[in-house]
């Protein structure tokens, strides 16, 4: 069946791999990305599918409500999925009013979009709202995060997520919305920026730059690789259940010392470096206020009811995301200098 289908921020890390598994299942679907290309998005990232017949590239803002208004009376998406989000901590302390923007207002005025443009006639209409594991706050060395864990945000980011969870529900209760949420642990795959722990260590290491590692270290991680998120996120939007929440991880934990020492490893191994070598380069630094001690999640929901799992482990992932990383150097040098900005200008004049 043919659907018009908008996802935001589709230019970014995770939405890129998302609208790209969507154009290339889905011949039937119309596909609309929208992205306001701020330094996190880069439509470098789906060169491959650009040309596709059923795809299209939105430049826009979720926070300009006329425009976002006018979007959806115009092309009467049939579905939303929405990624785009401020998704960076340490930038949420620095500034955290982008973030209750971005977060907060961004998906209302989606929601009430979505919600004017159909008002009651709601079937086969979907609002899939993607969030974090962040939102349930931090655990102790023991349990999980489930989908009915109490909420505990401790960072701007993740409290600005939060509150976008609630206002997601509120809209179904109030006005009868149907939707679905998910929440995922730590990404990490081709195309993140380097802004992120994996990629940025990745690229420090080839130029030898200092490893800069939080505290002692030892705050822990669930870690999922992007293109299995990505394949969850298509299950949840076609057979997940109304009004559900899913909880997406990769049953990876790994403490983030015990992380980048691995990494460290397979780095030497890939560039022919000394055993070692790399992990010379750790330097530890002064930790950041708020520092959650350890995210994990239950996914046994999404794996009973929808049949989903990881397809790789943490080790052959990471394998194949430092690949990615080695093969494209090109990419990483133009996200580093800030020219992949200019892809935009030149593409969609």
């Amino acid at each position: 069946m043919s659907k018009k289908i908008l996802i935001t921020g589709g230019a970014g890390f995770i939405g890129s791999h998302v609208v790209r598994l969507f154009v290339n299942t889905y011949p039937e679907y119309q596909i609309y990305n929208l992205d306001a290309l701020t330094y996190a998005g880069n439509l470098e990232n789906l060169t491959d599918i650009e040309n596709a017949s059923n795809y299209t590239f939105l430049k826009g803002d979720i926070t300009d409500e006329s425009y976002i208004n006018d979007l959806f009376e115009k092309n009467q998406f049939d579905g939303v999925i929405h990624l785009a989000a401020e998704s960076h901590v340490d930038r949420s302390i620095t500034d955290p009013l982008a973030f209750a923007k971005t977060n907060i207002l961004g998906t209302m005025i989606l929601l009430n979009a979505f919600k004017n443009l159909w008002q009651d006639q709601w079937q086969d209409k979907l609002f899939y709202h993607v969030s974090t594991d962040e939102v349930y706050g931090t655990l102790g060395e023991t349990g999980l995060f489930t989908e009915t864990t109490s909420y505990d945000p401790n960072s701007p980011y993740s409290a600005s997520k939060a509150s976008s969870d609630h206002f997601v529900r509120a809209y179904g209760e109030t006005y009868g919305m149907p939707y679905v949420i998910s929440n995922c642990s730590n990404n990490y795959g081709a195309n993140q920026f380097p802004e992120k722990l994996i990629p940025l260590f990745i690229n420090n290491i080839i130029n030898n730059k200092a490893l800069p590692v939080y505290g002692d270290g030892k705050y822990t991680r669930d870690w999922l690789y992007v293109v299995d998120h990505a394949i969850a996120i298509d299950l949840v939007f076609h057979k997940g259940e109304n009004e559900e929440t899913y909880n997406i991880g990769g049953f990876n934990e790994w403490q983030n010392i015990d992380l980048i020492k691995l990494l460290c490893v397979q780095m030497d191994e890939k560039l022919g470096r000394g055993k070692g070598t790399s992990e010379q380069l750790i330097t530890y630094v002064k930790d950041r206020p708020g520092h959650d001690l350890r995210y994990a999640i239950d996914a046994s929901k999404i794996n009973q009811e929808l049949g989903w799992k990881p397809s790789v482990t943490f080790e052959q992932g990471l394998s194949k995301t430092i690949d990615w990383y080695l093969s494209n150097t090109v990419w990483m040098e133009r996200i580093v200098s800030g020219a992949y900005e200019d892809y935009y200008k030149k593409q969609y004049k």
